[in-house]
């Protein structure tokens, strides 16, 4: 549990993929920069995908390798966050995108 959200973990874009295709989160957090399947492929992938389009996805990225804005919201991130960020920017967009977003 963090900041009382139960969370799960995968290495890289591909996994993720899988896991949100296995059991749907309410919400993912999804680094652009990772091994075998970059975040922003990944979230045009789910974006794509009927079962998972559903799902808020917050982007991040490190401020020297950060794409544009508008390739993230392109790519479907319904939020872009660039690392390192407080905490609490991180927690109040997350509970801002839980908020708007249907809970199933």
């Amino acid at each position: 549990m963090m900041w009382g959200f139960a969370v799960e973990q995968a290495c890289n874009g591909s996994e993720a993929m899988d896991k949100a295709r296995r059991t749907p989160p309410q919400l993912i957090l999804m680094d652009l920069w990772m091994p075998v399947l970059d975040g922003l492929e990944a979230t045009k992938r789910l974006k794509a995908d009927r079962k998972t389009a559903h799902i808020p996805i917050l982007a991040l990225s490190a401020q020297d390798l950060q794409p544009s804005a508008s390739m993230v919201r392109a790519a479907g991130a319904d939020v872009f966050i660039v690392k390192p960020s407080e905490p609490e920017l991180l927690l109040t967009q997350i509970r801002a995108v839980m908020g708007r977003s249907r809970v199933v």
